[in-house]
């Protein structure tokens, strides 16, 4: 997959040089390339806001050297290939897992970091002329710059190449890969300041330990995002999750709420082999 991003801060998006997105990109598996936007201007002053027409508070980024940079990006496409180009805003779509699997799929990404008010919108109207272009947020709140938003989306994106995760099979029950939360995870030692672990979990049922990783899926996501359990089909539902969700749901109703200390001692009901 190839990455490329506009910015007029080139350094903060080193941290993609670390971890698994940085020895993806030495293996090979990620090309990606940051392009500093001042270099796309022609005065002394290598100024890329100006006032913004209509008057108000802040900066506009100028067109001109987006312009630029975003023609120099798709220059150095092969045989007409064009990217896809993703503009971090807080007006955008929201950016979920599933984007991010259909991104991970797309061969070419480009993003466009916008500072101060935001990017003069023309050049997003330009964009659209010659490649696909999204605008989008990562959440309802507001950064100082795309920036950061980049780098969420990257990580996110990024990890769902093939074979950037060692063990694909980790990637199978994550948070919000199937509408539900990741189940709580434990690791050695058994006992640490007086806190243990499910006994399931030490049991080597595989079915029971796969019924309890369930279980505690339905009720953190009943607890901490109950939109998401709306959105569930109730055809995927067997009769134990609906057994979990009505627990849940009865517990709320009674004013109290399942703490994840009282959710651990809970033993599964029984499964078959």
């Amino acid at each position: 997959m190839r990455l490329d991003v506009v910015t007029i801060f080139p350094e903060y998006l080193s941290p993609l040089d670390l971890s698994l997105i940085g020895k993806a990109r030495r293996e090979g598996l990620i090309d990606l390339a940051v392009h500093d936007l001042r270099y796309f201007t022609h005065d002394r002053h290598r100024t890329v806001d100006d006032n913004p027409y209509g008057g108000g508070a802040g900066m506009v980024m100028r067109p001109e050297p987006w312009g630029e940079a975003l023609a120099h990006v798709m220059g150095a496409g092969e045989h007409g290939a064009v990217p896809h180009l993703l503009v971090p805003g807080p007006g955008g779509v929201r950016f979920t897992q599933a984007m991010a699997r259909e991104l991970a799929a797309e061969p070419w990404l480009a993003f466009a970091c916008g500072r101060y008010e935001g990017i003069d919108e023309r050049v997003v109207d330009e964009a659209r002329c010659h490649m696909p272009v999204t605008v989008v947020s990562v959440g309802d709140y507001v950064l100082g710059g795309g920036e950061v938003a980049v780098l969420v989306m990257v990580e996110a994106i990024a990890r769902l190449v093939p074979g950037v995760i060692g063990n694909a099979d980790s990637l199978v029950e994550e948070s919000h890969e199937d509408g539900l939360l990741e189940y709580p995870v434990f690791t050695k030692p058994p006992q640490w300041r007086g806190r243990g672990i499910p006994e399931v979990l030490l049991s080597g049922h595989h079915g029971q330990i796969a019924r309890w990783r369930r279980d505690e899926r339905l009720r953190r996501t009943a607890l901490s995002r109950p939109d998401m359990i709306a959105r569930l089909d109730p055809a995927d539902l067997d009769a134990r999750d609906r057994e979990v969700l009505a627990e849940v749901a009865e517990v709320q109703a009674c004013g109290g709420s399942q703490t994840q200390g009282t959710q651990f001692q809970a033993d599964p009901p029984a499964v078959a082999d």
